[in-house]
């Protein structure tokens, strides 16, 4: 890529649904950014879903937590709680996650729920609250080639059950990404 790629921390919510998370994982691997969270973030969105999908051990939620901090053992940033009085937000259970991304420096807190990051708050911390697909819709602009072999690499992860590129592109749009959906339908033959 030529420069290193900038911090960027996810919130709990673009975590909790599986193939996003996924996807957000497999764009950090390949270097198109560094993804950042922190135990708080992690707690939150496995605590919201262990408590929507009876279906799903903590045990199982543990191993994900494992292996995310295995493949990034960057990510995980701590030191920020002394932050977090301080910080003013439209909800006061969302100032742990801007605490993240100040200790992070990131320039960038991806979410799901802008509206509980105000554009004049962040700018004050010179960084933005994007929605996932714009998010990924700019790192595929960034670089495709790098893009693209991440999301070829998370198609080929689902197993259970595996995906046709056209199914595969179908998940995508209903984890609530068309933009990023209408940039891959282009380079179908490369996922």
């Amino acid at each position: 890529m030529g420069h290193s790629p900038y911090p960027v921390v996810l919130d709990a919510c673009v975590l909790y649904p599986a193939r996003l998370r996924d996807l957000l994982m497999h764009l950090g691997i390949v270097g198109l950014y560094q993804p950042k969270w922190s135990s708080r973030i992690h707690d939150e969105w496995c605590r919201n879903l262990l408590a929507n999908r009876v279906d799903i051990k903590p045990d199982a939620l543990r191993h994900t937590v494992q292996l995310m901090n295995t493949a990034l053992p960057d990510a995980n940033i701590s030191g920020f709680e002394s932050l977090i009085e301080r910080l003013s937000l439209p909800d006061s259970d969302d100032r742990h996650v801007l605490a993240t991304a100040i200790r992070a420096k990131a320039e960038v807190i991806v979410t799901l729920n802008q509206r509980d990051f105000p554009s004049e708050i962040l700018a004050s911390y010179h960084m933005e609250a994007l929605h996932p697909d714009e998010f990924i819709s700019d790192l595929f602009d960034l670089n495709h080639a790098l893009a693209l072999k991440a999301v070829r690499r998370q198609r080929q992860s689902l197993r259970h059950p595996p995906l046709a590129v056209k199914e595969f592109l179908e998940m995508l749009f209903k984890q609530g990404l068309p933009l990023t959906v209408r940039a891959l339908e282009k380079y179908q033959y490369a996922i």
